[in-house]
């Protein structure tokens, strides 16, 4: 049976929900342009002001935010308070430069739970479940995410966090955990744990709620045979909430968007223009009630689709797809989108260290891809007959992989050029 949190907004006629976002966007403008003069700046500098502003037909007038805008403004230049109304931040890890810092009002905590809410019902939650979450907790956003629309549920929590497997299987078992939230790759390495230590009869899951890292359908299938559960998918990122922003119900068919608190829209990547339901684009979202940090425009540089057929659930929510990649390192070769990550993927699968350059070229009109790849040591040698069969192999796994012909050629260990910066994984030859 489906479960809802607040089935008056998420099962709300499409048109009831885009007055709610209307009247939500006009009040948020104004909240941002009288206390965000970073972006009030931004607007000025495009010519709008709020009175522009009459509903979400008219977000496309606004300036979009960047991660180069939150560097910049880097840490308190879009905050939306004063400092003393905040009651908590989180943070990315800045792994690229200057953290992502997130600030939280109570009121933001508080939308924050009912997204979170509505994911873990989706999942076929209630109060009589118990809930484990093996998400890291502390200015990473995913364990606090789930911890508190797991307790706005009702549910017993278990504030696992990461890590100590062995606990983990202990807990699971001995309180009888029937919701499990922690990324991908950990819930597949627990079922491979559970399989070792023989109790996969104890073990009472029904449900599994996995985000923060891409993961594919194969993974999805793997983790529900092993653990003997339904997976289901969540999306978030620090810069709006965390997880919740979308989710997954019983059909998992795509994530139900909170569009009572998030305005989705999908770009060009290159020209910045909207671009219809349905297309494959840049992922750009606003956030309708968030005080404490409110983005507006803000591009995800996640690359997806949006689409709002009717679902079997009952919700109204529009449906995003899983992210095929960021927008900052795509390539369009032959009318298929092709991201370096795939490439990665598969060269890393295939034992080859990710060290490699791919080569687009355009010859007789035709657009060439060529992955060069570094041997590895053992292969270095003048056995020309293997290396030819391992080009052929690889030819193979990467066509499985984009749906299109890559030359590969096997070079010599460090013969492709070191960066000191990020490495220079592309070489883009066509005039175009």
């Amino acid at each position: 049976m489906t479960k809802y949190f607040q089935p008056e907004i998420e099962c709300a006629d499409p048109a009831e929900l885009k007055k709610i976002q209307s009247e939500k966007l006009v009040k948020q403008v104004w909240h941002v342009w009288n206390n965000v003069p970073y972006y009030r700046a931004k607007m000025e500098a495009k010519g709008v002001t709020p009175e522009d502003i009459h509903g979400v037909e008219d977000l496309h007038k606004l300036p979009f935010l960047s991660k180069a805008d939150l560097k910049e403004a880097y840490p308190y230049g879009l905050m939306g308070c004063p400092r003393k109304d905040v009651v908590r931040i989180h943070s990315t890890s800045g792994t690229t430069g200057k953290r992502v810092i997130a600030f939280y009002t109570k009121e933001d905590l508080d939308m924050w739970s009912d997204c979170t809410a509505r994911a873990i019902m989706a999942a076929g939650g209630d109060e009589n479940d118990v809930v484990q979450v093996c998400y890291g907790y502390g200015l990473f956003t995913g364990g606090s995410g789930l911890n508190d629309g797991s307790h706005k549920v009702g549910c017993m929590t278990l504030p696992m966090s990461s890590g100590n497997t062995e606990r983990q299987l202990q807990f699971m078992v001995d309180l009888g955990a029937t919701i499990l939230c922690c990324t991908p790759s950990y819930a597949a390495y627990l079922g491979e744990s559970i399989k070792e230590a023989g109790i996969r009869d104890k073990i009472q899951l029904k449900a599994g709620i996995f985000g923060a890292e891409a993961w594919s359908e194969e993974m999805r299938r793997d983790i529900q045979n092993s653990l003997g559960i339904k997976a289901y998918d969540i999306y978030g990122l620090t810069e709006l909430t965390g997880p919740g922003v979308s989710f997954e119900c019983e059909e998992q068919s795509g994530m139900h968007i909170n569009e009572d608190h998030f305005v989705a829209e999908i770009i060009d990547p290159e020209t910045e223009e909207v671009l219809p339901e349905g297309s494959v684009g840049e992922l750009v979202f606003t956030s309708l009630d968030k005080i404490g940090f409110p983005m507006i425009r803000y591009r995800t540089r996640d690359i997806c689709v949006l689409h709002r057929e009717k679902c079997s659930c009952g919700r109204t929510f529009i449906k995003m797809g899983k992210p095929m990649g960021r927008s900052d390192d795509m390539l369009i070769i032959k009318g298929v989108n092709v991201f370096p990550s795939q490439i990665e993927a598969v060269l890393l699968e295939e034992g080859f260290p990710a060290n490699y350059q791919i080569i687009v070229d355009r010859v007789n009109n035709s657009d060439t891809l060529e992955v060069q790849v570094e041997m590895t040591p053992e292969l270095f040698s003048d056995n020309l007959g293997k290396i030819s069969d391992v080009e052929k192999q690889l030819i193979g796994s990467l066509k499985a992989m984009l749906g299109i012909y890559a030359k590969v050629r096997l070079v010599a260990p460090k013969s492709i050029a070191r960066s000191e910066g990020k490495a220079v994984r592309v070489i883009d030859k066509r005039k175009i």
